[in-house]
């Protein structure tokens, strides 16, 4: 392969696709661990509050605590498959360079590699929103106690 400006620009044009998309994942990743991050705070004041809960209280907060974990195992899972797609792009950059310095190619591998990343990255995303939702009926269940607690 020659190696001058009007060969190498296009092999970076071609590299830096993958690597916004890594770039993009790193702030949903980010998102995604500090969301973690709530929850096991949440859990451990929970876990507290339950050794303390008097017999009414105790259903009530033993039900928060399966959503919190319910909830730890959807992040975790998020998180799982956002860090997997990051490394598929990952791959997919070195292939990118590779095709271009050894004159081989890849077409077939990049593709796939390219496919399973976004394939990943959609799944984290189904995934955070699966969370949304138990959050979100976690939400639900401590308003209707506190309503119930209120009510005369």
């Amino acid at each position: 392969m020659e190696f001058s400006p009007n060969t190498i620009v296009p092999l970076i044009q071609l590299a830096i696709s993958p690597v916004i998309l890594i770039s993009g994942e790193g702030a949903f990743l980010l998102m995604l661990t500090n969301r973690m991050g709530r929850v096991v705070d949440r859990t451990r004041i929970l876990a507290g509050t339950l050794r303390k809960a008097q017999d009414e209280e105790r259903q009530h907060v033993d039900s928060q605590l399966v959503i919190m974990w319910r909830r730890a195992g959807l992040l975790r899972r998020a998180v799982t498959l956002c860090g997997l797609s990051m490394t598929t792009a990952c791959c997919l950059v070195l292939f990118i360079l590779l095709d271009a310095l050894l004159a081989q190619t890849f077409p077939i591998l990049l593709v796939a590699l390219f496919g399973l990343a976004v394939l990943l990255l959609g799944a984290a995303l189904i995934t955070f929103l699966r969370d949304i939702y138990v959050a979100l009926d976690a939400l639900n269940i401590e308003v209707a106690q506190v309503r119930a607690e209120s009510a005369p």
